[in-house]
């Protein structure tokens, strides 16, 4: 049960529809390379549309910090857009505010698609300006969110107008909503986490929150290598961050107190050089080369997590368990996606990533589309794994 309105039943028939939502997708050499924040919109917007809405689009776009940057400009979104949205004409207003965008807004007729320039060309977004919430709040009357990956900040698009128009969470931001729910509020049990990535410095509030939430947690990536190091066992010339075996030390204990199973490694892929052609070897953990660094989890380790993985109930996954960027490195990372995909698929657990490298690492495993849920949200995922209140989401709070 949802504690937040959603569009269900919402009487959206020729009404102006504020919808923010997060068009900041990664652009290399004028193009993008990567449209899935664009298509994930798109039932949402598509909804209102047809519903008779006349929306208008908010969004940001890298950080321009409060100055209007030309390259910073959405101005290139509105093609994709219209593509995305299956040839519905998107018009694009080169403000955000001011008498040129009331005007396009009150020229628009039911159905009709209108993106606003980048919200963060003004200082009052990121400031949640009283007067700049105000400003945007006169284009609509009403307001729907469907930017979970902003919803950690508390700016005016996220959060003041929240407060200031009727709001509603649109269809992503639902999904997402309830997702998050099932994987940590009210999970099926046992959860399992899978936490990886390179540095523990990084993860400190996430491992600290999780340890009180799930069964089990497994730890990956170059993080493991300072939690085997606080233990003893020599990690050869891997990353580690040395200054932090108390710290790793205290969150083992931590889980021993609280009943909870931490995982890491047994066994491990190492290398002398970090390079596809690197002569490669699997060894024991407690094995490994003073010249050698740990790249990968080995065999022994991915069984282990097979037999983990044959009871969990929840699976919540956050970074890769090695360098799987590279080729020879990413069969660990790969192996364990796929293993929970398939029980997925099979309908035996529900699981929840999203966070950093994870969905590139999800992707190159193949397995993106089979997990439950796949957040892009990045930072605000993070957060929520952290256990800290998102502002976005608490003023859509009822």
């Amino acid at each position: 049960m949802t504690d937040f309105a959603t569009l269900d039943g919402v009487d959206v028939d020729g009404k102006r529809v504020l919808v923010r939502v997060d068009l900041n997708v990664p652009v290399q050499d004028g193009k993008i390379t990567d449209n899935t924040r664009i298509e994930r919109v798109v039932p949402t917007l598509a909804e209102l549309a047809e519903r008779g809405a006349r929306v208008v689009v908010l969004s940001h776009f890298a950080r321009p910090k409060g100055r209007i940057v030309p390259s910073m400009s959405l101005a290139p979104l509105a093609g994709p857009l219209s593509v995305a949205l299956k040839g519905r004409a998107v018009t694009f207003v080169p403000s955000c505010v001011g008498p040129e965008v009331r005007t396009a807004v009150a020229s628009l007729a039911k159905g009709d698609v209108l993106l606003l320039e980048n919200l963060r060309f003004h200082s009052g977004e990121e400031q949640n300006d009283p007067k700049f919430v105000a400003e945007l709040a006169v284009l609509g009357e009403i307001y729907v969110s469907d930017a979970f990956s902003a919803a950690h900040r508390a700016h005016a698009s996220t959060m003041g107008l929240a407060t200031a128009l009727p709001a509603f969470a649109g269809r992503l931001m639902q999904a997402e909503l309830e997702a998050l729910e099932r994987a940590l509020e009210h999970p099926a049990r046992p959860l399992v986490a899978v936490v990886g990535g390179a540095k523990v410095s990084s993860k400190l509030a996430v491992l600290g929150h999780l340890i009180s939430k799930v069964d089990t947690l497994v730890v990956g990536g170059g993080m493991a290598n300072t939690f085997l190091y606080a233990q003893g066992i020599g990690v050869g010339r891997s990353l580690c961050e040395v200054e932090l075996a108390d710290k790793a030390r205290e969150i083992l204990h931590q889980a021993e107190s609280a009943g909870r199973k931490i995982l890491l490694p047994i066994d491990a892929v190492t290398a002398t050089r970090f390079a596809a052609d690197a002569p490669r070897d699997v060894v024991a953990i407690d094995q490994v080369a003073t010249d050698a660094m740990i790249l990968d989890v080995g065999p022994k380790t991915l069984e282990i997590f097979d037999s983990c993985l044959s009871t969990a109930r929840t699976v919540v996954w956050n970074g890769p368990l090695g360098a799987f960027e590279v080729s020879g490195f990413d069969e660990g990372t790969s192996r364990a996606a796929q293993a929970v995909a398939h029980r997925t698929i099979s309908g035996k657990l529900v699981s929840v990533a999203g966070g950093g490298d994870t969905v590139a690492a999800l992707s190159h495993a193949g397995v993106c589309d089979d997990f439950s849920y796949v957040s892009t949200a990045g930072g605000a995922f993070l957060e929520w794994l952290e256990g800290k209140p998102l502002p976005g989401v608490d003023a859509l709070r009822s």
